[in-house]
């Protein structure tokens, strides 16, 4: 308090700034990346950190974290479905927990628990078989039954109105969410304390190719003479597939949320439900994040609307009646850049030089560590780091999908 006193009453702000604002673009780096949300800057902090890579360029055209990276739900977890999803989530979930400290920056990282919902016989088998995977890989997950879901969360409807009563849940004991804003700047200000530029307001205009490799990238502030450019642009990535001559099966769909006015500590669990569409926690401020499935048609537009907030409402009140006179104060959207078989793309491409980070969908936030970790490693040695062999971006062609639907946190 103190601090904040003699710093509002100063003449000068004595503070030293996040980050540098470099005034210029050099005329060449050994890696630009392209997107300054959570992944792109993750990537370029351990580029310079872990691999010794120091001559990068962060490339934003908006702010950074104005993307995907503030505009999803925060929740981490690693309950995934398939062998190459809960061995990659679980290594960003071991990230996570020590991120603060290496970062020296306050995440509001907090270990929750993580609660998904079964309404149905269907469902109940589907967590059966996740909790097995899970368990296989040495990550916590059991099916629990509906009378330890009504004691773990009593102010729940266990009967949901009546028409589709809670029969049971994979309960995550690991699941957490952290502050997404504060990941971006942590990331980024660590990267800038190893060296790397970050530059926003920076649109990527262009990327040119001769004889099928990478030799530079064009900026509405210049151009820039690289070999190797990262891709980690979520929504915007067909776009910039477009530049290199790709074509990827990644369609985008716009992902709503809201927030409600600040409440009284009374959620501590993440509550997840892909039949009524509803995955809700609270924050440290007592905020209600709240979140549905995907809007039902393609479109690049990151909009709100009254729809969204209509059907999502009416399902939190199936789940908790009580909150019918609480205030929604905020709602936003993003745009989830999907695959067919709901797992990322990652790593090299057809074109040498270029790498790729995409194919997000709903679960992106919760991959920033391992994703920067393992990019970083790919880009640095030209080789898909061997977490990410399953995301490659030849399993479409080969017809090797890793088949992630049934661990979405909602239906899609």
């Amino acid at each position: 308090m103190l601090k904040l006193l003699k710093i509002g009453l100063s003449r000068r702000y004595t503070e030293p700034r996040m980050f540098r604002r470099p005034e210029r673009l050099r005329d060449a780096y050994d890696v630009v990346i392209i997107g300054g949300g959570g992944h792109g800057l993750a990537a370029a902090y351990y580029l310079a950190k872990e691999q010794g890579i120091r001559s990068v360029a962060v490339l934003e055209k908006g702010y950074l974290g104005g993307g995907n990276t503030g505009r999803n739900t925060t929740i981490i977890r690693s309950n995934y479905l398939t062998p190459e999803g809960v061995r990659f989530y679980d290594e960003s979930l071991r990230l996570w927990r020590d991120l603060s400290q290496e970062l020296d920056f306050n995440l509001f990282y907090a270990q929750r628990g993580h609660f998904t919902l079964a309404h149905t016989d269907a469902s109940m088998r589907t967590m059966r078989w996740r909790a097995e995977v899970n368990k296989h890989f040495g990550v916590q997950s059991e099916v629990v039954d509906a009378a330890f879901v009504k004691n773990a969360l009593p102010m729940m409807d266990i009967e949901c109105g009546g028409h589709m009563p809670v029969l049971g849940a994979l309960y995550h004991e690991p699941g957490a969410i952290a502050r997404h804003d504060a990941v971006a700047w942590g990331y980024a200000r660590g990267a800038d304390a190893h060296g790397v530029e970050i530059h926003q307001e920076t649109e990527v205009t262009g990327i040119v190719i001769e004889k099928g490799r990478v030799v530079g990238v064009k900026t509405s502030r210049g151009n820039i003479k690289t070999a190797k450019v990262l891709c980690a642009v979520a929504g915007f990535t067909p776009r910039i597939l477009d530049m290199v001559g790709l074509r990827s099966p990644i369609y985008i769909h716009p992902l709503q949320a809201m927030v409600s006015e600040p409440l009284k500590r009374w959620l501590d669990p993440i509550v997840v439900s892909g039949s009524l569409h509803v995955y809700i926690s609270q924050t440290a401020r007592g905020e209600l994040v709240m979140g549905s499935t995907l809007d039902p048609y393609e479109l690049h537009q990151a909009r709100s609307t009254l729809d969204f907030t209509e059907s999502l409402s009416t399902h939190m009140l199936d789940l908790f009646p009580f909150l019918s006179e609480v205030k929604i104060v905020r709602q936003w959207a993003g745009l989830a850049d999907m695959t067919p078989d709901f797992a990322p793309i990652m790593g090299t491409t057809p074109v040498e030089g270029f790498y790729l980070d995409a194919g997000w969908g709903t679960w992106g936030f919760k991959a920033t560590p391992v994703s920067g970790k393992t990019m970083s490693h790919t880009v640095a040695t030209g080789s898909n780091h061997e977490l990410i062999q399953g995301f490659g971006w030849d399993r479409f062609k080969r017809f090797e999908l890793t088949g992630e639907k049934g661990a979405a946190s909602v239906g899609h």
